[in-house]
């Protein structure tokens, strides 16, 4: 007979056996280094993040810290320009806001001089304290002009070199803050690389030890190494698409799975970075801007009083844009406010009767040119509510006209309810519909842009949805709410 012997062919086989148990056991190590390498620049990334964030916290601090000095200042600049006591309360809150901003301001110092700059604030506070109770006050009661020049002045060189201190420490917090945000970027970036390096050769590995399989294996085989490529890539948009029942084929349906996982929580970062984003520049812009325009439609009102009939009503119209930027101040500060989901029912139709008959006073809703259908209740918070339906009925009033129809329509599923408001003008312009939720984007000469993103802020924080259910002619917005809100 002829042929190989038996031993031969079982020494091929157990060869066969070592070589793939070597070349699994080599994609096992690639895949358990890349996940250390994961694992370990997780770790290094959350560690400077983290310290990123404790300075940025320190930044805001400090830059409240400087604002409330302002505070306290502008109170003293107060009392002396009315020349009574009157704001001494007001004082007194600013005061103890300092106090307690730079104990805050303590926790984020991170070496000696930093502490001393807190500690020379501390004491110029208290100095400045003293200044106005015992010598700025009684000087100001007793109209001694001379000597309330002189301690006024004093009294600004001791906030300025408070504000000085402050600026600094913000920059030095801030100048921290961007080398953590930088080191964190860094080993990112390093774990990305190797990481994928390591699949790579895992992957080439895995297209070999396919070649010694069956035929029926390689297509799938093939497939998944191009698939955890395309993942190393960043590529998470291309599904792997194996279709069966066996191991390879479960195998491709959990690496879909995963990359779809990994594009949810990539979009949902992404969302929650912006809007983060976002509210931070608000609440700072806005904190940043209330107090001098408070301080403009003070003087302008005061000025208007003395004024003559022209004067007047150039004063009218500084105060009118100021009461307008503070309108876009209030908007800023919607945005950057945390939004609590209420859980009481609220029936919808008395509260758009009552939104509109609000409206009806301000002659942007005349008697009888709204129509509500339908009756249902959400599980909201009134308030809240009611700024949204103010939003959506005072645009849809403004579309229409004074002699247009605005129409509402109530419909309670078995879950939410759904809210469409419709007004016969001319509709949204071409383009606009993907713009319309996104702040300070608006289609009126007048509009500030923000009613529209914080309503939409709203609705979502209440696991509903805010949509343009039709452009034109004549726009439709459909608000939807649940019957009960998630996690209520």
């Amino acid at each position: 007979m002829t042929g190989e012997p038996p031993s031969s062919g079982v020494g091929h086989v157990r060869g066969i056996a070592r070589r793939l148990s070597f070349t699994l056991a080599a994609i096992v190590l690639a895949f358990g280094a890349a996940s250390f390498l994961a694992l370990y620049g997780l770790i290094e990334v959350h560690d400077a993040l983290h310290q990123s964030t404790e300075h940025a916290a320190g930044v805001n601090t400090a830059q409240a810290l400087a604002s409330a000095v302002r505070d306290q200042y502008a109170h003293q600049a107060h009392t002396i320009v009315l020349g009574n006591d009157s704001h001494l309360g007001f004082y007194e809150g600013a005061r103890q806001q300092v106090s307690r901003l730079v104990e805050a301001a303590r926790r984020h110092a991170q070496d000696r001089e930093e502490r001393a700059w807190l500690l020379q604030i501390e004491r110029e506070s208290q100095e400045l304290d003293q200044l106005f109770k015992e010598r700025i006050v009684p000087a100001v009661l007793a109209r001694d002009e001379e000597r309330i020049t002189d301690l006024h002045d004093e009294a600004q060189r001791l906030v300025s070199s408070i504000q000085d201190r402050a600026d600094r420490l913000a920059k030095r917090l801030a100048t921290a803050a961007a080398a953590s945000e930088e080191r964190a970027h860094v080993a990112e970036h390093a774990v990305l690389n190797w990481s994928a390096a390591i699949l790579c050769c895992a992957t080439l590995l895995a297209a070999g030890l396919g070649l010694w399989l069956h035929r029926s294996v390689v297509g799938p085989v093939r497939a998944l190494a191009a698939g955890t490529a395309r993942i190393a890539a960043g590529e998470l948009d291309t599904p792997i698409g194996l279709s069966g029942d066996d191991e390879l084929a479960e195998l491709g349906r959990r690496f879909d799975a995963m990359t779809q996982s990994l594009r949810d929580h990539q979009r949902q970062l992404v969302e929650q970075e912006r809007l983060a984003g976002i509210g931070r520049l608000a609440a700072g812009v806005a904190h940043e801007i209330n107090n001098p325009l408070t301080v403009i439609l003070g003087y302008a009102r005061l000025l208007e009083k003395k004024a003559n009939p022209e004067q007047q009503a150039d004063l009218r119209v500084i105060g009118d844009e100021t009461r307008r930027c503070q309108e876009i101040v209030e908007g800023l500060l919607d945005l950057s406010r945390p939004l609590t989901p209420g859980s009481d029912p609220v029936p919808l139709r008395p509260l758009l009767e009552e939104v509109a008959t609000r409206l009806g006073e301000s002659g942007l809703l005349p008697a009888g040119h709204l129509q509500i259908e339908g009756e249902g209740a959400a599980s909201a918070h009134e308030g809240k509510l009611r700024q949204v339906l103010f939003n959506l009925l005072k645009n849809a009033a403004e579309a229409a006209g004074p002699t247009g129809q605005v129409k509402t329509r109530i419909e309670a599923g078995p879950a939410q309810v759904v809210l469409e408001i419709e007004d016969s003008g001319p509709g949204l312009p071409p383009g606009s519909e993907g713009h319309l939720f996104e702040p300070f984007y608006t289609t009126k000469a007048q509009g500030t842009g923000l009613g529209l993103a914080v309503s939409k802020a709203i609705v979502l924080a209440h696991g509903g949805e805010l949509v343009v259910a039709r452009a034109r002619p004549g726009a439709i917005f459909r608000l939807s709410l649940p019957k009960e809100v998630p996690g209520a």
